[in-house]
C-alpha cells in the first residue's frame, strides 16, 4: 500500500526534502546518466505541491504539480519518478492518476501540460495527453511536449 501526501515546500520537513532531491537525483542524474539544473527555483514557489508516495517509510514515488504560468501557461506536472526498486508492479499509473486527481481538485477544470521523455508518450497517451511539439533534446534525453485537455 501506498501512502500519499501532498506538500508544499515550506511544509516539508528536512528530511521530506532530503528523499525527494535524493529520489531525483538518483533517477535522472544517476540511472539516466543526465547531469541538469535539479535545483531550478520552480521547488518553492508558491502555490507548487510536492506528491510523495511512500510505502513502509520509504519514499518511493514523486511528482512537481505546478500552478499555471511557471513551466507553461496551462497547469503542469514535473519531475515524475519512481524508485528502481519498484518499478513494474504499476506504480506510475498510481502516481500519474494520483498527481491528475490533485491537479483536478487544486486547478479545477484546467488543461495540464508535461514536457515527457519521448519513450513515455504512449503512456502519457493513455491518460488522454496528445504530443504538441515535436521531439526535443533536453539535457541530452528527447522528450515531447504533451497537453491533456480538461
Amino acid at each position: 500500500m501506498v501512502t500519499w501526501q501532498w506538500l508544499s515546500f515550506a511544509e516539508l520537513n528536512n528530511h521530506q526534502l532530503y528523499e525527494l532531491l535524493k529520489l531525483r537525483v538518483d533517477v535522472f542524474v544517476v540511472e539516466q546518466s543526465c547531469p541538469y539544473p535539479e535545483l531550478d527555483n520552480k521547488d518553492r514557489i508558491t502555490g507548487v505541491k510536492h506528491l510523495l508516495g511512500y510505502r513502509d517509510g520509504q519514499l518511493i514515488a514523486c511528482a512537481r504539480l505546478l500552478p499555471p504560468g511557471i513551466s507553461y501557461p496551462s497547469v503542469s506536472i514535473g519531475r515524475i519518478a519512481t524508485h528502481p526498486s519498484v518499478r513494474g508492479d504499476g506504480l506510475g499509473h498510481l502516481l500519474l492518476t494520483q498527481a491528475l486527481q490533485q491537479c483536478q481538485a487544486l486547478w479545477p477544470e484546467q488543461a495540464i501540460e508535461i514536457g515527457a521523455q519521448q519513450y513515455l508518450a504512449k503512456f502519457y497517451c493513455r491518460y488522454g495527453f496528445v504530443p504538441t511539439s515535436q521531439p526535443y533534446l533536453e539535457d541530452g534525453i528527447l522528450h515531447i511536449d504533451m497537453k491533456r485537455s480538461e
